[in-house]
């Protein structure tokens, strides 16, 4: 075969097409300059806040006072995280934390594929009012009070662990952009899965489910988050059972302590002094969101391929 060459016409069009390598263009060099630019000043002004809050965490209340602004403090105290872990609920509270969390996610992951997987088959019977259905509860709740009846009353689920796990057991705008995830699956792949003997679940377990592992991750993640920054519902749910409440209810009670205006301090440390106001909460800034960070390098594979896939097939 002879070999190909470019016109001059077409030389000159690759060499304006794009950045490769040494035949960018002073405009394409200018365009991604900007970019980078752009981009260093979102993650500075995303980080710079949290690592004033992890030194004013460790600094006292006169050098939180004076200096508006540092990273590194001047005079290194402990005693906000002394307060916060002089207390013996603080690793109960954890433990909670974790068991709502984990839980809490395997069952939204639970529903929310179960459901997704079934509405993105059209030959589901009454597709379209069960899609109605859900489309309809993302405009329309019943309100606070009618969710504390039945979870309360009706259920009588007050005081478990169950009071905070099915209330919010499925998001419907998280289980709409799975369908579609779904829904962009090769139908090929599930009819030769179905001729070799697979049963819809079998298809769903060894098809559907391996190839959504983006999708997955990027959703639980969504959802152990919101898992662990959760209160309100452990607040109102959990009032006889304080055993079982979650870090963040409790960190928000060490607050309340530390400002003087209610709360109890029997099971702090009776010769401990109380520390400053505003390094009592950048320290509890920095426990309740250090645990759930520590989760993001490992799913960060999944989680940007997953949230590009999600936003393409919604």
């Amino acid at each position: 075969m002879a070999e190909q060459t470019l016109t001059p016409r077409n030389k000159k069009m690759l060499e304006s097409s794009g950045p490769v390598g040494q035949n960018a263009t002073v405009g394409s060099r200018v365009f991604d300059a900007f970019n980078y630019l752009f981009l260093t000043l979102i993650a500075f002004t995303t980080i710079v806040p949290f690592i004033y809050i992890i030194g004013a965490s460790f600094a006292t209340e006169y050098e939180i006072a004076t200096r508006p602004m540092f990273f590194i403090p001047q005079d290194v105290t402990l005693n906000a995280y002394q307060f916060i872990f002089s207390s013996n609920k603080i690793l109960q509270g954890f433990g909670n934390s974790v068991f709502i969390t984990a839980c809490g996610t395997a069952i939204n992951l639970f529903f929310t594929v179960t459901m997704a997987y079934a509405l993105s088959k059209t030959r589901l019977r009454g597709r379209n009012f069960f899609l109605n259905m859900v489309i309809f509860s993302m405009f329309f709740s019943g309100g606070m009070i009618p969710g504390y009846i039945v979870v309360a009353n009706i259920l009588s689920l007050k005081n478990t662990y169950w009071s905070v796990l099915l209330p919010g057991a499925i998001s419907a705008y998280n289980m709409m952009i799975v369908k579609n995830f779904f829904q962009g699956i090769p139908q090929e792949l599930e009819e030769s899965a179905a001729i070799d003997g697979c049963t819809d679940i079998g298809v769903l377990l060894r098809i559907v489910l391996p190839l959504s592992l983006p999708v997955l991750a990027t959703f639980g993640l969504f959802y152990a988050v919101g898992h662990w920054n959760a209160y309100f519902g452990a607040m109102i749910y959990m009032t006889g059972a304080k055993e079982k409440w979650p870090l963040q209810v409790l960190l928000r009670e060490l607050i309340i302590m530390s400002n003087g205006s209610a709360g109890d301090l029997n099971n702090m440390d009776p010769d401990f002094v109380k520390p400053p106001e505003q390094s009592i909460k950048m320290a509890v800034i920095v426990v309740s969101t250090v645990p759930i960070m520590c989760v993001y390098p490992f799913l960060q594979k999944y989680f940007v391929k997953g949230v590009m896939v999600g936003a393409l097939k919604g």
